[in-house]
């Protein structure tokens, strides 16, 4: 399974707009500051980045982190019809704020599609009816698109999302204890119990919970609920995280190093960007090796 191409990032489509319309701060991320809406000095008339081949080595790691999930493309090539901020100032503004919506339904879309993927019988038909709904909205006219009320909308896909990864979770879980052998069962519910993880059955949850530079390596996490927990500079190596959900879990400069994340629920590209890794670890099909990950 793959991302449509729609929801996957085409620099050489867009106009480098993730360049000039977002902010950052000076920090481990950023060698300066940028202020929203101005060009980043790095950004040539082209619209290219004129140090993308060294972007971590100039500092400027965060900006190897972000992906547009082709947000950046469909404004450029469709919303607008291929008019440049460069040489239409007078729509800067509003093409800059149309872009971050943009991105955000890109991205739910993007979610929605590995819903999609994921749930069975009337669930699935509820995500792709949901999906439907959102590439419509994403094909607004730009005074549109900004009138949309993002944060319901993000709550509403985020409550989908949810039901999804309980039934994904139950169903793998049901699996593990009809093929597993009853102390191999025991043992790895044990695990995932010191990990904070959760069967999906019951147990405590580990959602939302602070793990930062927590010793995880080689624990056993499939099926936990790891939604939005902060596992910044975790130590994950070899750490089987199949079918856990991970939707906004905070994976910057955490260890995947032979992590297993095949099946892994709603893990983004942005977020393996944001984490270290290797060739050994296992991914979900429809994401990529990150290029500063090492083959081995």
């Amino acid at each position: 399974m793959r991302l449509p191409e729609n929801l996957r990032p085409d620099c050489e489509r867009c106009l480098g707009l993730c360049c000039a319309a977002l902010p950052f701060a000076r920090s481990a991320d950023f060698a300066f500051d940028k202020m929203a809406g101005a060009p980043c000095p790095h950004l040539t008339a082209e619209c290219r980045c004129g140090i993308h081949a060294e972007l971590r080595e100039r500092g400027m790691k965060g900006c190897t982190v972000y992906e547009c999930f082709g947000a950046g493309q469909k404004l450029t090539q469709v919303t607008y019809k291929g008019r440049s901020w460069q040489d239409h100032p007078e729509q800067r503004e509003e093409m800059f704020a149309v872009f971050t919506v943009l991105q955000q339904l890109h991205e739910m879309l993007a979610l929605l599609t590995e819903a999609g993927w994921r749930a069975e019988g009337l669930l699935a038909e509820e995500a792709a009816a949901e999906r439907e709904r959102l590439a419509l909205l994403a094909e607004l006219a730009p005074a549109e698109l900004l009138a949309l009320a993002i944060g319901p909308l993000r709550v509403q896909v985020g409550g989908l999302l949810r039901r999804v990864s309980a039934e994904v979770r139950a169903r793998a879980d049901a699996g593990r204890e009809m093929s597993g052998p009853p102390h191999r069962r025991s043992g790895a519910a044990a695990a995932r119990g010191a990990a904070g993880g959760k069967r999906p059955g019951g147990g405590g949850s580990a959602a939302g919970r602070d793990r930062i530079g927590a010793k995880l390596r080689g624990a056993d996490m499939a099926g936990a609920d790891l939604r939005g927990t902060l596992l910044i500079a975790a130590d994950l190596r070899g750490a089987n995280l199949r079918s856990a959900d991970l939707l906004g879990a905070d994976l910057r400069d955490a260890d995947l190093c032979g992590a297993d994340l095949r099946g892994a629920l709603f893990l983004t590209q942005p977020q393996l960007n944001a984490a270290r890794g290797d060739g050994a670890a296992r991914l979900p099909e429809h994401l990529r090796r990150p290029d500063h990950w090492p083959l081995a």
